[in-house]
């Protein structure tokens, strides 16, 4: 039998506000820049969907599900090949300068595998967070590659 499991992070200040966060993660080839090295391979991504590869789970891939103008951003993801989680942004602005962020993750799981997935999805929402609070460049958003 599976369980509806939810995940949330703390608040994280940003360097960014509302509009600058909403249009950095609406284009999922910016996330890379909030993925720890090492900890992903064959990453590959357009404007609004990727996929990566995490040992063991195998390949992981998200997609935008929705967008809500600078307040919420919702991925769905499927990993060991089903539908298995949403990843929801969701963003208030503080003032000119700043927003607040927070993320939730749901997901359907089992008794036995919600034991051992909740340790390291606690630890990668409070990376994210961690990643999007060190962040400071909101308005380098994803420039294609120039052949030289």
């Amino acid at each position: 039998m599976m369980y509806n499991s939810k995940y949330v992070s703390r608040s994280g200040r940003l360097s960014c506000n509302a509009a600058e966060l909403f249009g950095f993660i609406t284009d999922i080839r910016n996330l890379e820049q909030f993925i720890p090295e090492g900890s992903i391979n064959n990453w590959y991504a357009t404007i609004d969907s990727c996929s990566f590869g995490i040992p063991p789970l195998g390949i992981v891939r998200v997609r935008i599900t929705e967008k809500i103008p600078f307040s919420l951003v919702s991925f769905s993801g499927d990993a060991l090949q089903k539908n298995d989680f949403n990843l929801n942004v969701e963003i208030n602005n503080n003032d000119d300068k700043s927003a607040e962020v927070r993320l939730s993750l749901t997901a359907d799981l089992n008794p036995v595998l919600k034991i051992m997935a909740s340790e390291p999805i606690d630890k990668f929402l409070e990376t994210l967070i961690s990643e999007m609070e060190k962040f400071g460049k909101w308005n380098e958003t994803f420039k294609e590659s120039q052949p030289l």
